[in-house]
């Protein structure tokens, strides 16, 4: 009998020892969830939105129902207000970190990056030059962002927030999307749209489409901005 206690008292020990274990490892495995602050979730709501937008183009391209269209433009419109409020939260509760400043620029990249450059092609900007502009734009807004990222501290000047942007924030393609909004609205979509086309090499550009390279070219530019 004692050596059946030692062994049952073992085997308890050994199997609480492994749930232990155990416990600790799925408490690591979400360490990273729980350890979001608020306005991280407000971050992931921009991203969120910046990929139903995406989600309602690709329905559009075959559908051709417009109405996913104002869907779209409105997600990216929501994202904004979300990007907006995440940074406010996060001065209001004096809660920042790199992750919430790495995961800002990502979220970034695809409501005011990827979104609108989706957005122009599904309104007709299909054309090979159209394309080149339109991947030109994106790639000027990740290097926007990656060079606030490593600029910023710089910029701050030891306070909470900088006083100026380097180039356009990215956020401000929302004028575009708001822009293809009104379009859309006006059914100028496809071969309708504003200003026609241009065909080179046996290639076709839409002159709008050089809206995008501006503002790709803004956002990289060395000029300077006061944050408002």
């Amino acid at each position: 009998m004692p050596a059946q206690r030692f062994r049952h008292c073992k085997f308890s020990k050994k199997w609480s020892n492994l749930l232990a274990v155990r416990t600790r490892t799925m408490t690591k495995t979400f360490s990273m969830i729980r350890e979001f602050h608020l306005a991280d979730w407000f971050t992931l709501g921009n991203a969120i939105c910046g990929t139903g937008a995406l989600f309602s183009m690709m329905t559009y391209l075959q559908t051709s129902d417009v109405i996913h269209i104002y869907f779209a433009c409105g997600l990216v419109l929501a994202a904004m207000v979300f990007d907006v409020m995440d940074g406010r939260i996060a001065r209001w509760r004096q809660k920042t970190s790199p992750m919430g400043r790495e995961l800002d620029s990502l979220a970034d990249i695809i409501s005011f990056g990827v979104a609108p450059a989706l957005i122009a092609y599904g309104c007709g900007m299909q054309g090979l030059y159209d394309r080149i502009v339109l991947t030109y734009f994106v790639a000027c807004g990740v290097s926007r962002l990656a060079r606030y990222n490593v600029t910023a501290e710089a910029l701050s000047q030891g306070q909470d927030k900088v006083k100026y942007f380097e180039g356009t924030p990215i956020p401000t393609s929302l004028i575009l999307v708001l822009l293809m909004f009104v379009a859309a609205m006006q059914g100028a979509l496809g071969k309708s749209l504003w200003l026609g086309q241009v065909a080179m090499a046996g290639f076709i550009l839409h002159p709008m489409v050089l809206l995008f390279a501006l503002s790709g070219s803004l956002m990289i530019s060395r000029i300077r901005f006061p944050k408002i």
